[in-house]
Formats: C-alpha cells, structure tokens, sequence
C-alpha cells in the first residue's frame, strides 16, 4: 500500500466520521425541537386551563352578585 494509498483511506475515514457526526447532530437538533415544541403545547394548554377556570371564576361572581 503506498503512501497515496494511506492518504485516501485516512480521507475517507475521516470524511465517514464527519459524516456521521453531522447525522447525529441532525437527529438531536429533531429530538429538541420536537421537545421543544412539546412544552409550548403544553404551555399553551395550562394558559388555556387558566384562563377558562378565571372566566368560571368571574361567571360565578357575576351571577352571586346578580342575586
């Protein structure tokens, strides 16, 4: 095996190693935006429980008031 010979074999490990490498970053950048996007849904919908249990809490006041 001569030198030139090395010289791609190293290129080519090298080049698979950067490979995978990217593929990996790829898959944990999916695996954050998707929790990510987990918590602002989950957010979201705490908001929504929140203000639906103030709106009942104004309803009842008006309607006890009311009386």
């Amino acid at each position: 095996m001569g030198i030139k010979d090395q010289f791609q074999d190293k290129a080519n490990q090298m080049r698979d190693k950067a490979q995978d490498s990217m593929g990996k970053a790829k898959e944990e950048g999916s695996e954050r935006a998707s929790q990510a996007r987990d918590r602002a849904s989950k957010a979201s919908k705490d908001t929504n429980d929140t203000d639906r249990a103030s709106q009942e809490a104004q309803d009842k006041f008006n309607q006890d008031y009311d009386a």
